[in-house]
Protein backbone atom coordinates (compact mmCIF):
# COMPACT_ATOMS: atom_id res chain seq x y z
CA UNK A 1 0.00 0.00 0.00
CA UNK A 2 1.43 3.39 -0.96
CA UNK A 3 1.17 6.58 1.11
CA UNK A 4 -1.72 7.98 -0.93
CA UNK A 5 -3.79 4.80 -0.38
CA UNK A 6 -2.93 4.76 3.33
CA UNK A 7 -3.92 8.44 3.73
CA UNK A 8 -7.16 7.80 1.87
CA UNK A 9 -8.01 4.96 4.26
CA UNK A 10 -7.04 7.09 7.25
CA UNK A 11 -9.14 10.01 5.98
CA UNK A 12 -12.15 7.68 5.70
CA UNK A 13 -11.68 6.45 9.30
CA UNK A 14 -11.16 10.03 10.50
CA UNK A 15 -14.34 11.24 8.79
CA UNK A 16 -16.34 8.36 10.28
CA UNK A 17 -14.95 9.16 13.74
CA UNK A 18 -15.94 12.82 13.37
CA UNK A 19 -19.47 11.87 12.31
CA UNK A 20 -19.75 9.34 15.14
CA UNK A 21 -20.28 6.48 12.68
CA UNK A 22 -17.00 4.64 13.29
CA UNK A 23 -17.73 1.00 14.06
CA UNK A 24 -16.61 -0.20 17.49
CA UNK A 25 -14.17 -2.68 15.93
CA UNK A 26 -12.52 0.15 13.94
CA UNK A 27 -11.90 2.51 16.88
CA UNK A 28 -8.63 0.79 17.89
CA UNK A 29 -7.49 0.69 14.25
CA UNK A 30 -8.20 4.43 13.95
CA UNK A 31 -6.28 5.27 17.14
CA UNK A 32 -3.27 3.21 16.01
CA UNK A 33 -3.37 4.93 12.62
CA UNK A 34 -3.45 8.38 14.28
CA UNK A 35 -0.42 7.45 16.34
CA UNK A 36 1.45 6.10 13.28
CA UNK A 37 0.75 9.23 11.24
CA UNK A 38 1.80 11.47 14.13
CA UNK A 39 5.09 9.55 14.53
CA UNK A 40 5.89 9.87 10.82
CA UNK A 41 5.13 13.60 10.76
CA UNK A 42 7.07 14.30 13.95
CA UNK A 43 10.06 12.36 12.60
CA UNK A 44 9.91 14.44 9.41
CA UNK A 45 9.82 17.60 11.55
CA UNK A 46 12.69 16.25 13.68
CA UNK A 47 10.62 16.53 16.84
CA UNK A 48 11.45 13.98 19.52
CA UNK A 49 8.77 12.26 21.55
CA UNK A 50 9.26 10.72 24.98
CA UNK A 51 8.40 7.02 25.17
CA UNK A 52 5.66 7.82 27.66
CA UNK A 53 4.11 10.47 25.38
CA UNK A 54 1.59 9.62 22.68
CA UNK A 55 2.87 11.20 19.44
CA UNK A 56 -0.64 12.36 18.54
CA UNK A 57 -0.57 14.62 21.63
CA UNK A 58 2.69 16.27 20.51
CA UNK A 59 1.81 16.80 16.84
CA UNK A 60 1.32 20.49 16.00
CA UNK A 61 -0.77 22.11 13.30
CA UNK A 62 0.27 25.43 11.81
CA UNK A 63 -3.06 27.24 12.10
CA UNK A 64 -4.14 30.80 12.78
CA UNK A 65 -7.05 30.65 15.22
CA UNK A 66 -8.44 33.54 17.26
CA UNK A 67 -7.63 33.21 20.95
CA UNK A 68 -8.47 35.42 23.92
CA UNK A 69 -5.84 35.32 26.65
CA UNK A 70 -6.85 36.58 30.10
CA UNK A 71 -4.28 37.46 32.77
CA UNK A 72 -3.79 40.13 35.37
CA UNK A 73 -7.31 41.49 34.96
CA UNK A 74 -7.05 42.11 31.22
CA UNK A 75 -7.87 40.23 28.03
CA UNK A 76 -5.71 40.22 24.91
CA UNK A 77 -6.92 38.89 21.56
CA UNK A 78 -4.32 37.20 19.38
CA UNK A 79 -3.96 34.63 16.60
CA UNK A 80 -2.26 31.32 17.13
CA UNK A 81 0.53 30.30 14.80
CA UNK A 82 0.42 26.68 15.89
CA UNK A 83 -1.89 24.45 17.92
CA UNK A 84 -1.48 21.03 19.49
CA UNK A 85 -3.24 19.00 22.13
CA UNK A 86 -0.57 20.25 24.51
CA UNK A 87 -0.99 23.96 23.86
CA UNK A 88 -0.55 26.77 21.36
CA UNK A 89 1.84 29.47 20.26
CA UNK A 90 1.06 33.09 19.46
CA UNK A 91 2.84 36.34 18.67
CA UNK A 92 2.24 38.88 21.44
CA UNK A 93 3.79 41.90 23.05
CA UNK A 94 6.62 40.71 25.30
CA UNK A 95 4.88 41.29 28.66
CA UNK A 96 4.21 37.69 29.66
CA UNK A 97 6.77 35.66 31.59
CA UNK A 98 7.46 31.95 31.80
CA UNK A 99 5.41 30.21 34.45
CA UNK A 100 2.53 32.72 34.38
CA UNK A 101 -0.94 31.19 34.48
CA UNK A 102 -3.60 32.51 32.12
CA UNK A 103 -7.09 31.65 30.96
CA UNK A 104 -7.57 31.11 27.26
CA UNK A 105 -10.56 30.90 24.95
CA UNK A 106 -9.55 29.34 21.65
CA UNK A 107 -12.02 29.58 18.78
CA UNK A 108 -11.95 26.32 16.83
CA UNK A 109 -13.44 26.04 13.33
CA UNK A 110 -17.23 26.28 13.09
CA UNK A 111 -17.20 28.63 16.08
CA UNK A 112 -16.51 26.03 18.75
CA UNK A 113 -14.98 27.73 21.78
CA UNK A 114 -12.43 25.87 23.88
CA UNK A 115 -12.01 27.54 27.27
CA UNK A 116 -9.15 26.32 29.40
CA UNK A 117 -6.39 27.30 31.76
CA UNK A 118 -2.89 27.55 30.32
CA UNK A 119 0.61 28.30 31.47
CA UNK A 120 3.35 30.24 29.67
CA UNK A 121 6.20 27.81 28.94
CA UNK A 122 8.40 29.88 26.62
CA UNK A 123 8.82 33.51 25.64
CA UNK A 124 11.20 34.30 22.79
CA UNK A 125 11.70 38.01 22.29
CA UNK A 126 11.81 39.16 18.69
CA UNK A 127 11.82 42.62 17.17
CA UNK A 128 8.55 44.32 18.18
CA UNK A 129 6.89 41.24 19.70
CA UNK A 130 7.46 37.93 21.44
CA UNK A 131 6.80 34.38 20.31
CA UNK A 132 4.94 32.95 23.32
CA UNK A 133 4.20 29.26 23.88
CA UNK A 134 1.37 28.16 26.17
CA UNK A 135 0.72 24.76 27.70
CA UNK A 136 -2.90 23.78 28.35
CA UNK A 137 -3.59 22.69 31.92
CA UNK A 138 -6.53 20.58 33.04
CA UNK A 139 -8.07 19.63 29.69
CA UNK A 140 -11.02 17.26 29.87
CA UNK A 141 -10.93 14.04 27.86
CA UNK A 142 -13.58 15.53 25.55
CA UNK A 143 -11.43 18.64 24.93
CA UNK A 144 -8.36 16.47 24.23
CA UNK A 145 -10.40 14.56 21.64
CA UNK A 146 -11.68 17.84 20.08
CA UNK A 147 -8.12 19.14 19.77
CA UNK A 148 -6.78 15.86 18.36
CA UNK A 149 -9.56 15.88 15.77
CA UNK A 150 -8.76 19.49 14.87
CA UNK A 151 -5.02 18.77 14.50
CA UNK A 152 -5.64 15.77 12.25
CA UNK A 153 -8.16 17.78 10.20
CA UNK A 154 -5.41 20.36 9.67
CA UNK A 155 -2.86 17.70 8.71
CA UNK A 156 -5.26 16.14 6.22
CA UNK A 157 -6.07 19.60 4.79
CA UNK A 158 -2.35 20.14 4.14
CA UNK A 159 -2.18 16.89 2.19
CA UNK A 160 -5.27 17.82 0.18
CA UNK A 161 -3.50 21.02 -0.88
CA UNK A 162 -0.45 19.13 -2.22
Amino acid sequence: MNLEEWLSGFRDLHDQAKRGTLRAEDVAVYHVAREELAHVLLAAQRVSVLRTQPARRVLRAARALPVDIEFGGRTVRALTHQVSVGGFGALLSPWLRCGESVSSALRLPEGELLRTAARVVEVRDEVGHARVSFEFTGLSDADVERLETFVFDAVLDQYNAV
